[in-house]
């Protein structure tokens, strides 16, 4: 799982995201066509730059369609009425994540063991 929080560059690459979420950046091109509010950056190129935000975004249309089988249209309408919801639980996930790498360290440093 990506931790938009230690993400420390103010713009990533579509290839940058694509390694990050293990997808081609054509189905990243595709999924912001497909969802409205996913709307990167784009500099003179026309080269996408994506914003933690961004990728935040990316993150629960991931979780919906490639880990939870959700539809494209089925995505869309669970984004749409339940789109607070996903990003909290999607930031606990997150906390819950630092918190037991936090605790495995201490195990390993107090007990020196690890699994």
């Amino acid at each position: 799982m990506i931790d938009v929080d230690k993400l420390e560059k103010l713009y990533y690459s579509i290839g940058e995201v694509a390694d990050m979420l293990g997808v081609s950046k054509s189905l990243i091109r595709y999924w912001e066509n497909e969802f409205d509010f996913l709307n990167p950056k784009k500099n003179r190129k026309g080269d996408r730059r994506f914003t933690k935000e961004n990728i935040q975004q990316l993150l629960i249309i991931y979780e919906l369609v490639k880990e939870r089988g959700f539809t494209l249209e089925g995505a869309k309408h669970e984004i749409k009425t339940t789109r607070k919801r996903l990003i909290t639980k999607q930031d606990v996930t997150t906390r819950l994540q630092h918190l037991r790498n936090g605790l495995e360290k201490l195990r390993v440093n107090y007990f020196g063991e690890t699994k």
